[in-house]
């Protein structure tokens, strides 16, 4: 009967001069299960290639001979001396490997636990399996069940629920202001990577305008284009200081952007509309003092830093919840798993009831030439449904009976009690 077998490596185990080098793009990745399905010694097999892990998922019955195939299909393709990545290779046969592919997808074993991306990118990795035809009744099952563990890991506990990330932080608190973010406008004031990433968040909650400011001209044109904004010249920026409800400053200045003379004028303007400031620049572009007028709100990066330590504290509390699911998941994959090894034996003993229940019958139908067409259908029926009640309970009884070493001894007792390894 085949094992289960994961062999990897990820964030944990390699760099990221590693991980690149071993890294499969979606063409690759369909030539790279095809071959290795070919290996005589691999029955199904599945490959996820991300830019944090790389881990090729088997099933064989022959695990040494078959890491080993799947070592040298790595250096091989990928064009690697094996001694470069091996170091930094995990392998998991069994229950390990399971609790593995379920923790993975839960995100788990994310670089940050919680994110939510590691689980479409099973699923495609497991659509490419399919397509290709790679995986088979053992892999799909566990897949299946990743699938519904991970779901069930992202409903019953809070691991996804607070931001963890700089910029996404910054969209949660914004949404606490505001309540809603839409058709909100927005200012950006310098090219900072993280002041775009905010952008990009505060884009999927369906803001309003965007307005771009840099001193470089040139660059703000770009970077309004790219969010679809309208670029202003820096001088331009308290007149829009007016009309925008977020500011989020990211510039190289060596002092503040924006001080309580820029707000003090345009606050009745805006009839004390809340003006929402997140400064991610250092030094500071914001000067805190402004954070003292009426409904005016200013976060900087260490606010921010703040927020995130408390929710990663919180994903990391919720893990341990997650943690007993997935337990509980294992075992009962497991039991499924030990369950297939009844089936030969089942199959073998149905075998053999219908080959003496056939023999017999036709030897007694040779001497009631008299009974119609129907009468032997209805005999035969009857035969079937007596051998199908006969067999039930030892059916019942092979597997759902004892644990691994009782169900060996089990199936031991019936192949002899029936003489099943007989011709």
């Amino acid at each position: 009967m085949s094992d289960i077998v994961i062999l990897g490596l990820n964030h944990k185990t390699a760099p990221i001069e590693i991980r690149e080098c071993l890294a499969f793009s979606d063409a690759e990745t369909d030539a790279a299960i095809e071959r290795l399905q070919n290996y005589p010694d691999i029955d199904e097999v599945l490959l996820l290639s991300t830019c944090n892990r790389v881990e090729v998922l088997l099933t064989t019955t022959a695990v040494p001979t078959a890491t080993e195939a799947v070592k040298s299909f790595l250096s091989e393709f990928k064009k690697v001396a094996p001694e470069k990545f091996s170091e930094s290779l995990y392998i998991h046969n069994g229950d390990e490997a399971v609790r593995h592919i379920f923790r993975v997808a839960s995100s788990l074993d994310s670089m940050m636990v919680g994110e939510p991306q590691i689980l479409g990118q099973i699923k495609a990795a497991y659509h490419g399996a399919i397509r290709k035809k790679t995986s088979g009744v053992v892999l799909n099952r566990l897949m299946h069940r990743t699938f519904f563990v991970a779901k069930r890991v992202r409903s019953e506990t809070g691991i996804g629920d607070h931001a963890v990330s700089i910029s996404y932080a910054a969209v949660e608190l914004g949404r606490k202001i505001f309540g809603n973010l839409e058709e909100k406008k927005v200012l950006l004031i310098g090219a900072g990577e993280m002041a775009e990433l905010a952008v990009e968040h505060l884009i999927r909650n369906k803001t309003g305008d965007i307005f771009v400011a840099n001193r470089t001209f040139e660059r703000g044109v770009a970077l309004a284009q790219q969010f679809r904004g309208c670029p202003i010249r820096f001088e331009e920026i308290p007149e829009h200081l007016q009309q925008v409800d977020i500011i989020i400053s990211s510039t190289g200045s060596s002092g503040f952007i924006i001080g309580p003379e820029h707000i003090k004028g345009i606050m009745r303007g805006r009839r004390n509309r809340p003006l929402f400031f997140i400064d991610i620049a250092v030094p500071r572009d914001i000067d805190p003092e402004i954070n003292r007028l009426p409904n005016i709100y200013v976060y900087d990066i260490d606010d921010l830093k703040g927020v995130i330590e408390e929710n990663i504290e919180d994903r990391n509390r919720e893990a341990i919840k997650a943690e007993r699911i997935i337990d509980e998941a294992v075992i009962r994959f497991r039991q499924w798993f030990e369950s297939l090894r009844v089936v030969p034996t089942i199959v073998a003993l149905q075998k053999k009831m219908d080959t003496i229940a056939a023999a017999e019958l036709n030897k007694t139908l040779q001497s009631l030439h008299h009974l119609s067409a129907d009468d032997r259908t209805v005999i035969n029926r009857m035969t079937q449904s007596m051998i199908h009640k006969i067999l039930h309970d030892p059916i019942m009884w092979l597997k759902h009976e004892g644990g691994d070493n009782d169900r060996a001894a089990l199936l031991d007792i019936t192949r002899k009690l029936f003489k099943l390894d007989e011709p």
